[in-house]
């Protein structure tokens, strides 16, 4: 095989490093951005499936959760609203418990 140093000198490949279509992709940008209506998809059964073998019969084990948390992300701005609605549904149930008075019945 020929060297990579090679392969650069050679003027057919001089521009591809140069190139914009061949650099990786960033990693903020790789992963597709979801709102918050789809972020049941990261928790829910219905989209977990594991596997025990690969395409090719070869074992492995992991499920499609990590496919999922590989591939998507919650978009910034909804996770944010997520965390603080979560914290806000939590602390209402609270105070609805605790707001309930006690009915007395005069008999």
């Amino acid at each position: 095989m020929a060297s990579q140093q090679e392969i650069l000198n050679d003027e057919r490949f001089r521009h591809v490093p140069s190139d914009p279509r061949f650099w990786e992709m960033p990693e903020r940008e790789r992963k597709v951005k979801i709102d918050k209506r789809f972020r049941a998809m990261f928790h829910d059964k219905k989209f977990q499936l594991k596997y025990t073998v690969d395409k090719r019969g070869r074992p492995v084990n992991y499920t499609t959760k990590e496919d999922l948390r590989k591939f998507y992300a919650l978009s910034e701005s909804d996770s944010d609203l997520s965390e603080s609605d979560g914290k806000e549904h939590t602390e209402n149930k609270t105070k609805k418990k605790k707001a309930k008075p006690k009915v007395e019945e005069d008999s």
